[in-house]
């Protein structure tokens, strides 16, 4: 149970179920499902373990598919010095993902005119410097600052050399470029390894003594597979519960970025709007719920709330009599039929 800001008090459930929560004065529903929006992978596992790509190798010819450079360019690099493969796959030499860092920005440096001499001093003091990164995958970016590489990270600001142009990326998207070109079946592998995360999760977030913990296993999920849209949902639903509107709002608007039909986050954000009295945005996020859901019954009762706090009872009726279609019986009936005396 977490109480808002104006000193509300909204009970909350997570889980499977979809949930009856209320103000105190017995008004206003707020949904918290837990429900996948998105189906785990139906696919069958890949016959071996999924290597993580930070820890994997890559051929010349896949690292020519990932970044488009040609034969020729990556030859004439390794052949510089700017950057030569230190891994092996088999007996012949590969990329590391360090490598991988390092051509990435090599390879901007060039494209913004930057002279091949300094592109080999700013890569090589990069290198030197990544180490110094505990969670480089996290952490680290690499991005400019008056004309010089800069390596930005939670441990500090590192200054590998000068450059006289810059390229500006995040590690993290790096990985992600990867696996979609590289690594399909690490893909469905982070997919199924999520879900069973996300499984242990919502077996966790209702109760206020493991709440927490349901939190950070949610924050993992979404580390492990980033178009986990539901797991958005409810690490939003846990920081409403605690207090930071804010957040929540941040993570429900992030899960209709990646699933924009996912009727959860729409209704949590149509209860957030609602609560503000912005009744048009509140409406339309309602509305949306419904038309993903059509069976969302909270959804049909907080936008029936939502006309009659407009005044337009002639909208609202329809909406309460379909709520009691969906839902007869209950406190929550007794409202709407007495809207409808």
């Amino acid at each position: 149970m977490g109480s808002g800001s104006d000193g509300k008090i909204i009970h909350v459930h997570f889980g499977a179920k979809r949930a009856r929560g209320a103000t105190e004065q017995g008004r206003r529903r707020i949904d918290k499902d837990g429900a996948h929006s998105q189906p785990p992978p139906s696919e069958p596992p890949p016959p071996e373990p999924a290597i993580e790509p930070t820890r994997d190798v890559y051929t010349r010819a896949e690292v020519e598919k990932l970044t488009g450079a040609s034969t020729g360019r990556l030859r004439a690099l390794e052949r510089n010095g700017v950057v030569v493969p230190s891994g092996r796959r088999g007996a012949r030499r590969a990329y590391t993902f360090q490598d991988l860092i390092a051509l990435r920005a090599a390879l901007g440096l060039l494209a913004k005119g930057v002279k091949v001499r300094d592109v080999v001093r700013a890569v090589s003091a990069l290198k030197t410097a990544i180490p110094r990164v505990k969670k480089p995958l996290t952490e680290l970016n690499v991005t400019s600052d008056g004309g010089k590489i800069v390596v930005r990270s939670s441990e500090g600001t590192f200054l590998p050399a000068t450059g006289q142009m810059m390229i500006d990326f995040d590690v993290r998207a790096l990985r992600e470029d990867v696996v979609r070109v590289l690594r399909p079946a690490v893909k469905q592998h982070r997919a199924r390894t999520a879900f069973e995360i996300y499984k242990r999760a919502s077996e966790l977030d209702e109760d206020p003594r493991t709440m927490d913990e349901a939190a950070t296993l949610y924050r993992e999920a979404i580390e492990t597979d980033p178009l986990l849209a539901i797991a958005y949902t409810n690490l939003g639903n846990i920081l409403f519960r605690k207090g930071d509107e804010a957040a929540a709002e941040a993570l429900y608007s992030k899960a209709l970025a990646i699933d924009p039909r996912q009727p959860e986050a729409k209704y949590n954000l149509g209860y957030l709007m609602l609560e503000r009295h912005e009744l048009d945005v509140a409406i339309r996020y309602f509305q949306g719920a419904i038309e993903a859901d059509p069976r969302f019954a909270d959804a049909y009762f907080n936008l029936a709330m939502a006309y009659e706090e407009l005044g337009d009872r002639r909208n609202a009726r329809p909406l309460w009599r379909t709520y009691l279609e969906l839902e007869p019986s209950g406190t929550w009936a007794d409202i709407a039929r007495q809207h409808l005396g």
